[in-house]
């Protein structure tokens, strides 16, 4: 490449010959070209979502009628909707500052029914001695006990246990995103959309609808 060409001749200079070049030199690199993201039109967005099934078409709708990340979506904890003001709270990874989401009517109903799928897993566990899950920001020593409790689970919950890493405890952690990735690649290839579709796609697309 033409900066591979530019380090070599670079060193050549510097380090064979010994001779020092002007820092200004370095406007000669390649610039790296910004990619605009892709915008599905809302033609192009309603057969993807029609053709996506379960859990993920619900994530699906989350990310494009909520404008979420990927992680947003797949750590929405119960605790985090709010139906009463039709909003879901989302928490920042690093506990610095929360933000707000308006939960489209359209999507209460569904929101509702995969809570009570979720509700239902959480019950199983418990009878078996497990139903335990992580917490953010270390919350598990300061109140022990909340990693059971059914306002700290995953609303979309991973299908199977994972040994937690620090206590070797069963856990259940929300599902992983290369599985909603993998079912949204065949929908789109379905769909006829002859774009680049990605997770991160649906937020853009969100924020551009907006305007």
């Amino acid at each position: 490449t033409q900066n591979q060409a530019f380090s070599a001749i670079l060193f050549l200079y510097r380090e064979v010959l010994h001779i020092e070049l002007d820092g200004s030199i370095n406007a000669m690199r390649a610039k790296r070209s910004k990619r605009k993201p892709v915008i599905l039109t809302r033609e192009e967005v309603f057969p993807i979502i029609r053709l996506m099934e379960g859990e993920y078409k619900l994530m699906v709708q989350l990310l494009y009628g909520c404008g979420l990340r990927l992680n947003e979506c797949l750590s929405l904890r119960v605790k985090e909707v709010d139906f009463g003001n039709g909003e879901l709270m989302i928490l920042d990874p690093k506990g610095m500052k929360d933000r707000r989401v308006m939960l489209p009517k359209h999507l209460v109903d569904p929101l509702r029914e995969q809570l009570g799928k979720t509700g239902k897993l959480h019950g199983r566990d418990l009878e078996e001695e497990h139903g335990y899950t992580t917490l953010p920001f270390a919350l598990d020593r300061k109140y022990p006990g909340a990693n059971r409790e059914w306002k700290w689970q995953f609303i979309f919950p991973s299908s199977h246990l994972t040994p937690d890493p620090a206590t070797g405890r069963l856990v259940r952690y929300h599902r992983h995103g290369s599985a909603l990735q993998k079912a949204l690649r065949k929908v789109v290839i379905r769909s006829g959309v002859n774009k680049s579709v990605h997770c991160h796609t649906f937020r853009h697309t969100f924020a551009t609808h907006l305007l």
